[in-house]
């Protein structure tokens, strides 16, 4: 049996999409679904408290709740649900290494704060090791094709197979894009991110087809549409995802550090990409 889709829960709206979007993707998996509430219960314990003044009555009331929404709106999903008494970042990243991606709700585009819990969405997008997933609030079911950003000074060999491996499975057109015209050695500082666009060189087109031609001939089936924009990086690849149903962008390691830097590509695509994110760490 595979790895679940996990999906991180709280009480806010931005959790029932993230939810529908990560119950779709199982059944197009063929996965299971694990629902994940993260809450710090009191220490020393509460006494005896009537369950309506529990916080995990409450806690694992909201589970079981959506736990049924979910049920009722994706026959033959396998899902289920656990309370974890543990700070929110720690335990959303101990499940998302036992899991074939993290899915996290994001607050609409361009609203104070863009992650779920503020900071939290940052550190579990800056340190996950398996693919991180962030669904805003008001996405809107768009196309089947997915869109995939393309650095040419090192390709992100596992974002790419993500992508493709999406495409492949919704039945869409993968479009590939590699933004940036700045010069050779100057290329848009992106932070510890795997870049979308660096230097545009004469050979950029060839590049750009190289560094896709592997995963072609393993997914033959895909309709690829190659892109190369002079816009900057950030902006280019946000444009590039429009009309479709998500944008796949590489990581490469984080710094340790309180405040993760994530660089501008990841950063703008949260916040204002027109379909859900995936971000997949370099292997």
């Amino acid at each position: 049996m595979g790895a679940p889709i996990t999906v991180g829960v709280d009480g806010f709206a931005e959790s029932p999409p993230a939810a529908h979007w990560a119950a779709r993707e199982a059944l197009l998996r063929d996965l299971r679904l694990r629902l994940i509430h993260a809450w710090n219960p009191p220490s020393p314990p509460a006494p005896a408290l009537p369950h309506e003044d529990d916080q995990s009555y409450w806690s694992q009331r909201l589970l079981t709740d959506l736990v049924g929404e979910l049920r009722d709106t994706h026959p033959g999903l396998r899902v289920s649900a656990e309370l974890a008494p543990r700070e929110t970042v720690p335990a959303l990243l101990d499940a998302a290494r036992d899991a074939e991606m993290l899915v996290l709700g994001s607050s609409g585009r361009d609203t104070p704060g863009g992650f779920l819990l503020g900071s939290t969405g940052r550190q579990i997008l800056a340190h996950g090791v398996h693919p991180v997933i962030m669904v805003h609030a008001d996405d809107q079911p768009l196309t089947a094709d997915v869109a995939v950003g393309v650095s040419l000074r090192q390709p992100n060999e596992e974002a790419l197979r993500f992508a493709f491996d999406a495409a492949a499975r919704r039945g869409g057109v993968l479009r590939a894009v590699h933004a940036g015209t700045s010069g050779p050695g100057h290329g848009e500082a992106v932070g510890h991110e795997e870049a979308a666009g660096d230097e545009e060189e004469p050979g950029a087109e060839g590049a750009l087809e190289a560094a896709l031609r592997p995963w072609r001939e393993r997914y033959p089936g895909v309709p690829v549409a190659e892109a190369l924009t002079a816009e900057r990086p950030a902006l280019g690849v946000v444009h590039t995802a429009s009309g479709s149903g998500l944008l796949v962008l590489g990581r490469d390691e984080t710094e340790p550090g309180p405040v993760p830097h994530l660089g501008s590509v990841i950063h703008a695509a949260v916040h204002h990409a027109p379909c859900p994110v995936a971000v997949v760490p370099r292997g």
